[in-house]
């Protein structure tokens, strides 16, 4: 089984993503739901770091220092730089930001590892690219060469936006130039769910939602 597909059985076990109706941010009416915010234990995130590693590394993406946006960021790039150390044997230094800059001690925003070189920036999804345009902005408002040049997630729904034809993700790698990459994507979802037949009753109106949203 290959990667994405491991995750997302990975993650309806773990109760992240959800079949149903929900009502998102956006005031679509979503047939299925990814909340990251529920890998919130210790096993949970370690091996959801196995699965963004193991993409960082099929990806090939050339990069010399990873980022974690504040606040969901953090967690992720800490485990996700353990396990690239430990499983793959590429140990990269990190940073992430405080929300404020701190100005006392040794004051700034960035915390860990001085930003330099080709950064890679890991998150949990991007819904409206705001997170993102922000690390892009802290990242390059450095004395040093730093540069983001790819964005790591976990999930890309392929959605349209609401006032235009690309998705969220498409967006940003369209205005900031970075490659994007998730470790799995709605259309794997449909996969995945063909493939099990647990999953039959929620088939039809997961295809009709992206007949009329999808990418």
């Amino acid at each position: 089984m290959k990667n994405s597909s491991k995750f997302i059985q990975f993650a309806i076990q773990q109760g992240v993503l959800q079949f149903g109706e929900f009502t998102l941010k956006s005031g679509r009416t979503s047939p299925y739901f990814f909340n990251a915010g529920l890998f919130n234990d210790g096993e949970s995130l370690d091996q959801l770091s196995q699965f963004y590693a193991q993409a960082i590394v099929d990806s090939g993406i050339k990069f010399d220092m990873l980022f974690g946006p504040a606040y969901k960021g953090i967690p992720l790039v800490t485990a996700v730089s353990m396990t690239l150390a430990r499983e793959h044997g590429r140990s990269y230094p990190y940073a992430f930001n405080r929300k404020e800059k701190k100005t006392y001690g040794d004051g700034g925003q960035i915390v860990g590892a001085p930003l330099a070189g080709r950064v890679l920036i890991i998150d949990d999804v991007i819904t409206a690219g705001t997170a993102i345009n922000e690390a892009t902005a802290i990242i390059s408002d450095v004395d040093s060469d730093a540069r983001a040049v790819g964005v790591v997630i976990a999930f890309d729904r392929q959605e349209v936006g609401q006032e235009h034809s690309l998705s969220a993700v498409q967006q940003v790698e369209q205005d900031l130039k970075l490659t994007v990459v998730a470790v799995a994507q709605v259309n794997e979802l449909v996969e995945y769910a063909e493939s099990n037949h647990l999953y039959d009753e929620y088939l039809p109106a997961l295809r009709e939602y992206l007949d009329q949203y999808q990418v």
